[in-house]
């Protein structure tokens, strides 16, 4: 009886190789962006799920490129060092002192246990931030938040090195300014402007929902950017979802083929999406 157990599992697992085949020669070579946030770098089996997926996909030609998070860990490192924060409408002022200890946090403790963890999976990751090589250049995005910058240029030549040398960029959200500051970028918002700077072929945005939901409250698998607007302005995308969907449509304007909103607690998320025909999320596309 347990043979044939096993027998079963190898069969199934034979027929979604044999059934994948269409989706890694159509992303074979492609340039995949993915934020990487909230559950996945929260837990460490999710890290190093997480880590085999794009190893994974680094071994079947995709060229995947990491911009992540790090909130938590910020916040809590702050409290551990005890600097008080300022809040404007709900959001933390980044001033000196805390900018240090979010560089720190970012480019250090956050960006090398990603890097970490994908080259125990055999994986090539180098970890970067925006500021190497000058690869994003900043404006202050609002004079009230101190230290918090908005892409205005990216250069993707470095990233385009490495990826054709095979390695995995692993990039922290910070960028500089043109005085030599250093500002912290929200992830989503880095994430797409490096994606539209590559000209990337998918943006994945991995969050802790399912995806792009209607007034039902079911998940939209498949939307247009017109049918975003639509939806945004009915109310019907509110709150949190808002700043992702924006991130999207920003990426796809930019030259992104399509962006995903995708549940990052789903096991194999990623890969779901790329390489099966019914994916894991809500695709976004222009139009």
């Amino acid at each position: 009886m347990k043979t044939q157990d096993m027998n079963r599992d190898w069969i199934a697992t034979a027929s979604t190789l044999n059934k994948a085949l269409p989706y890694l020669q159509r992303y074979a070579n492609a340039t995949v962006v993915i934020k990487l946030g909230g559950h996945a770098m929260g837990s460490d089996a999710a890290m190093e799920e997480f880590a085999r997926d794009v190893v994974l996909m680094r071994q079947v030609g995709v060229n995947p490129v990491i911009v992540h998070g790090g909130g938590p860990m910020i916040n809590a490192m702050l409290e551990k060092l005890q600097i008080k924060s300022d809040f404007v409408n709900g959001k933390r002022v980044t001033d000196a002192a805390t900018m240090d200890v979010v560089e720190m946090v970012l480019a250090g403790l956050v960006n090398k246990r990603i890097v970490q963890a994908i080259n125990r999976q055999g994986g090539r990751a180098v970890g970067l931030s925006g500021k190497d090589a000058g690869m994003i250049t900043c404006t202050q995005a609002d004079p009230d938040l101190g230290f918090v910058g908005a892409p205005q240029e990216v250069n993707p030549r470095l990233l385009r090195d490495l990826t054709e040398k095979e390695y995995i960029p692993v990039i922290a959200p910070l960028g500089m300014g043109r005085e030599g500051e250093t500002f912290n970028i929200n992830g989503d918002t880095a994430a797409g402007a490096v994606a539209a700077a590559l000209k990337a072929d998918r943006l994945l945005l991995l969050t802790d929902v399912a995806g792009v939901k209607n007034e039902s409250g079911e998940v939209v698998t498949e939307l247009s950017a017109d049918q975003i607007r639509e939806m945004t302005s009915a109310g019907t995308i509110a709150g949190g979802m808002i700043p992702k969907t924006e991130t999207a449509l920003e990426a796809i304007e930019g030259g992104v083929r399509a962006a995903v909103i995708l549940d990052g607690r789903a096991p194999n998320a990623c890969l779901l999406e790329l390489f099966t025909e019914h994916g894991a999320g809500s695709i976004i596309r222009a139009g």
